[in-house]
């Protein structure tokens, strides 16, 4: 508690670096390299790739049709799954009808007289 009134030196060079080579052997100690891959039980997506060439994993196997469904249900458009939009940017664009039918005759079009194309 008497040191309250001295000054602190400035840092010396060879103090720092000795303290930051303490640190760094500690990290070191405490680092391990982990390199025993497995595949987590609890998971049933397949992620490890079979061999081209093998004959045994290229056999067909049958289709799961709950697993093509849900393929297929998230291939599927917005307007198809949902009867109206989920999202403010899906609100943009979701009633995207013509106004007017592009085969009905507008004055103005080439090859249509004005008041010609009205019923």
């Amino acid at each position: 508690m008497a040191s309250h009134g001295r000054e602190k030196a400035p840092p010396d060079q060879v103090h720092q670096n000795q303290i930051m080579c303490e640190l760094i052997r500690k990290e070191l100690r405490a680092q391990k390299l982990y390199t025993t891959y497995h595949v987590n039980p609890n998971r049933k997506v397949h992620t490890i790739t079979r061999k081209p060439m093998s004959w045994h994993d290229n056999m067909e196997e049958p289709a799961d049709a709950k697993f093509l469904n849900i393929i297929y249900y998230a291939a599927q458009g917005p307007k198809k799954k949902y009867s109206e939009p989920q999202t403010e940017s899906q609100e943009v664009g979701w009633d995207s009808k013509p106004l007017v039918s592009a085969l009905t005759p507008h004055p103005g079009q080439p090859g249509v007289a004005f008041g010609e194309g009205r019923p």
